[in-house]
Order: structure tokens, then C-alpha cells, then sequence
């Protein structure tokens, strides 16, 4: 296991930056998760620490090595693919121990290293099917396995789970983090879901245009996102944004229309501000009652949950609640909050107050 710190990291595909200037530093043994949307630059960063890539500038350093110049098969780490990279007319055994049979190894050292692996991940009565009859789980099983059986001081996962249905990737991902458990070795996990990197993480690398936005444990970047952009990403549904004005007295915040909010701010002053209000945290009322007056759009029921997507004075809010509510479309309602679960950010900066 090891360490892996990026000091610096700067890159750049022709005339277009992709990374600009990253610091990031993930601890020996940690679960860390790359999360952002598409071209924010989370995979090169993983291209780059696996060595597949090369930094224009900054450092890389797998343990107290820097390893800029070292090639891929020389930095003991192993990356599990999105498309899984299985060779067809191999065997599940040999497709696992192909890259030690490569570098060298004896058999016999290869198939106790195959074996081990294929037990923990439940491969052992399919070491002898061929890829393709296997499930899509079962061959993201396999790649894993092939990475395992290196004893690797870093693994790195670049959207493992995309190509499996809502079902298998809710499993896989509990697999996968009971691996790590199990295993305690450094993992790096890149994806754009921030389910995933939620429910997987020890901490979170939240990026952006190439360029951290926050790091912080799940917990951290849902309770206090440093910004509007990490408070919408992290969270589902996403946070509703709402423009007020702060009064300075009480923390109250003026969101038209005559309606106000407190805040859990001791004061604000007199300024603009966004409040932050997660849907869960809205408390559904009748029509009258304190809190914003809306109208209901639409109502999702999922079971366990009901989304309202409703409309106040011609802004959209959504509201998340757990109780099975008699409202339709067309109702109006009231929605209400605690002033300590008010998310209060600069109109200007975005940037939480």
C-alpha cells in the first residue's frame, strides 16, 4: 500500500488546458473518488497516476517515489477499466493471471495468486467459462481479479460500473468497497455519479473545468459544499438555489414576494445572496401557511419517496418527502425549512457565506 500525492499537476492536449494546476494528496489505505461531469478532467488525472499519460508539469509520487518518468508496469498499480479489456478467447483463469504469466512468474505462483482471487470475488466455480458467458457483473469480476492477483500498492477504477444496469451497479458497488475493506489498499475511483462517489467514499475530489473544487468526506461536502456548483452536484435531487436579500436582522432572507426565511446565520448584513435549500429538508404545508407559497407541477412517486416539482412566482423548487401526500398537480402548497438547514452563498462569488 502507499500513498499517492499530486503536486502541481498541469495538462494540456494541443492548444486546450485540461488539468491547471492540481493538488491533491490521498492517504495510504484511503478510498478516494474523482467525481465530476464529463471533461472536467478526473480521468486524465487517473491516465496520468497509472502513467499512461504524462504530466506537462507538477509531480507525482506513489509512496517517496516520484514517478513522472517511471512506465506503467514499474509503479505497482493496477487499473480496472470501464470496458473491462478481456481477451475473448481466454479463459476466466487465464485472462486473470495473463500479466504475471507475461512478467514472468511461476505457474504455480500464478494459479495460488489466481485462486485467492477468484474466491474472494466469487469466481471460483467459473475459472474455466470464456468471457462471453459470463454476465456483465461477473466480467467486471474478472477485471478486478486481474488487478487484484498483482498485488498492486494502488488501485485505480475508471468508471467500472457505466456499462451495467441500476441493479448490478448497486451491487457491484458494495462489492467493490467490501473489497477494499477487506484489502485496505489505496483505491482511486473515478466516475460522474455522485451516488457512487457518495455511498464508496472516505473522501471526495470534487473537479471542474480541471481544477479542484473541494475535497472532504461525503459527509462534509453535503453538510457545508464550499460552493453553489458542489452544492448542486452532491446531493440527489440537486439543491434548490433560490436568489434572496438579506436584512441583517436575524439572519432574515427577503426571497420576493413578501415571503422571508431564516437563516442560521447569527447576521448577515444587507446583501444579495443565493439561499440553498436541499428538497429533503423542505417540510410540505397547506396553502397559508409560513414558508414559500408554490404550486405543484408534477408529482413523482417512487415508493418509499414523492418528488414534487413545483413552481414559486415563476421559479422552479423541488421538494422531497417521505409521507404519502394527497397532493395533485395544481395544488398549491407551502414549503417550509429549519433556519439551521439554510444553505447561505454570495450572489456574486457563489461562494458559501
Amino acid at each position: 500500500m502507499a500513498s499517492v500525492t499530486l503536486s502541481g499537476i498541469e495538462k494540456s492536449f494541443g492548444d486546450t488546458r485540461v488539468i491547471k494546476g492540481v493538488d491533491i494528496s490521498i492517504g495510504d489505505g484511503e478510498f478516494a473518488v474523482f467525481v465530476g461531469p464529463s471533461g472536467c478532467g478526473k480521468s486524465t488525472l487517473l491516465r496520468m497516476i497509472a502513467g499512461l499519460d504524462k504530466p506537462d508539469s507538477g509531480e507525482i509520487r506513489i509512496g517517496q517515489r516520484v514517478v513522472n518518468d517511471l512506465p506503467p508496469k514499474e509503479r505497482e498499480v493496477s487499473m480496472v477499466f470501464q470496458t473491462y479489456a478481456l481477451y475473448p478467447h481466454m479463459t476466466v483463469k487465464d485472462n486473470m493471471g495473463f500479466g504475471l504469466m507475461i512478467a514472468g512468474q511461476a505457474v504455480d505462483m500464478i494459479q495460488s495468486k489466481v485462486s485467492a482471487a477468484a474466491k474472494i470475488l466469487g469466481l471460483d466455480k467459473m475459472l474455466d467459462r470464456l468471457p462471453r458467458q459470463l454476465s456483465g457483473g461477473q466480467r467486471q469480476r474478472v477485471a478486478m481479479g486481474r488487478a487484484m492477483v498483482r498485488d498492486p500498492q494502488v488501485f485505480l477504477f475508471d468508471e467500472p460500473l457505466s456499462n451495467l444496469d441500476a441493479k448490478l451497479r448497486v451491487q457491484m458497488r458494495t462489492e467493490i468497497r467490501a473489497l477494499h475493506q477487506r484489502l485496505s489498499t489505496t483505491s482511486i475511483y473515478v466516475t460522474h455519479d455522485q451516488i457512487e462517489a457518495m455511498t464508496m467514499a472516505d473522501r471526495i475530489v470534487v473537479l471542474r473545468d480541471g481544477l479542484v473544487e473541494q475535497v472532504g468526506t461525503p459527509v462534509t461536502l453535503y453538510d457545508e459544499p464550499c460552493n453553489t456548483f458542489v452544492a448542486t452536484f452532491i446531493g440527489s435531487p440537486a439543491m434548490n438555489l433560490v436568489p434572496a436579500s438579506t436584512r441583517g436582522v436575524n439572519a432574515t432572507a427577503d426571497v420576493g414576494g413578501g415571503v422571508t426565511l431564516a437563516a442560521r446565520h447569527a447576521s448577515l448584513g444587507e446583501r444579495r445572496v443565493v439561499l440553498g435549500l436541499r428538497p429533503e429538508h423542505l417540510r410540505v404545508q397547506g396553502a397559508g401557511s409560513p414558508g414559500i407559497p408554490c404550486s405543484v407541477k408534477v408529482v413523482e412517486f417512487s415508493g418509499a419517496d414523492t418528488l414534487l416539482a413545483c413552481e414559486a412566482g415563476g421559479m422552479p423548487i423541488q421538494a422531497l418527502v417521505h409521507d404519502r401526500l394527497l397532493v395533485k398537480p395544481g395544488d398549491a402548497i407551502s414549503l417550509s425549512i429549519a433556519p439551521e438547514l439554510v444553505h447561505v452563498f454570495d450572489e456574486g462569488t457563489l461562494r458559501r457565506l
